[in-house]
């Protein structure tokens, strides 16, 4: 059962990818961001394509510019996530037939990130807009709309963002801070699937 949730890991080592990678498939968790303000995410994120591609959604964050996806994609990722609404960017992650999700945190941003071709919205931060922000920008958004919730939500919160309408989430620091190790990845990730199971019912 694939659950939409998007592990971040800002941080992440090429050492260290391939046994978090595999910690987090097997905890249930299959959608895999690499930040690329990491040390070597291009290298960590090739890792993961080559091992994982067939069983998992692997790519980038932090991605802010046209040859920044090129990059990626030329890394086997095949997801684009940024910070912030970049058509440029969205429109060559389009054009290599990846997934985009840009940050947006306003309607303008959000109608034009959709205009310009993107996958899903990134509500970014989602601690500061909330699940009643969320809650106000839902009943405008074209109807089919995806957005996730990054930054301020978690398993304290999933049921809240849920019924402020939230399609999935990105997770970072509550499931991967850098020098984490596996074993330790594995547990948390674990305990959000749980939660998350429990909160979508």
């Amino acid at each position: 059962m694939s659950r939409p949730i998007i592990a971040i890991l800002r941080g992440l080592r090429p050492s260290e990818a391939l046994s978090v990678g595999q910690a987090l498939l097997d905890a249930g968790l299959d959608r895999i961001e690499v930040p690329l303000n990491s040390p070597d995410p291009l290298d960590s994120i090739k890792l993961l394509a080559d091992a994982f591609g067939d069983q998992a959604l692997i790519g980038a964050g932090t991605v802010l510019t046209p040859e920044q996806v090129e990059a990626v994609e030329q890394a086997g990722g095949k997801l684009v996530v940024s910070p912030n609404f970049d058509a440029d960017v969205i429109a060559r992650t389009v054009a290599l037939n990846m997934q985009s999700w840009p940050g947006v945190y306003t309607p303008t941003e959000a109608f034009a990130a959709l205009r310009a071709g993107a996958t899903g919205l990134k509500l970014f931060p989602g601690v500061m807009a909330g699940p009643a922000g969320l809650a106000a920008l839902r009943p405008v958004l074209p109807e089919g709309s995806l957005a996730y919730a990054v930054g301020g939500a978690g398993p304290d919160n999933f049921k809240d963002w849920l019924a402020a309408g939230a399609d999935g989430f990105g997770i970072g620091s509550a499931l991967y801070k850098p020098g984490m190790g596996a074993p330790e990845v594995a547990e948390r990730a674990r305990k959000i699937v749980a939660a998350y199971d429990e909160a979508a019912g």
